[in-house]
């Protein structure tokens, strides 16, 4: 079962912290929630790293960005991979 982590954030931080989260590369996917409401889902791949951030998801950053900028804060909730023990 994918272990799950949920934050709030003010909207200046979204875009930094998902980029952040690309990064760490354990990652299955990333909602974004506001007033109760899924607003994006973003499925990723395992492994995705720093290409994710890149010319392939920098309009799906800029979407994002420009939806954090009109509220104030926004909950990100991460599904991890489960890691082998």
């Amino acid at each position: 079962m994918a272990e799950t982590e949920k934050f709030t954030l003010k909207s200046e931080d979204v875009v930094k912290r998902i980029k952040e989260l690309i990064k760490e590369g354990n990652i299955r996917r990333i909602r974004l929630i506001h007033d109760g409401k899924t607003i994006f889902d973003i499925p990723l791949s395992v492994g995705a790293g720093l290409a994710a951030v890149g010319i392939l998801w920098a309009p799906v950053l800029a979407a994002i960005g420009a939806f954090a900028a009109l509220v104030s804060d926004v909950t990100i909730e991460v599904e991890k991979v489960p890691e082998k023990k």
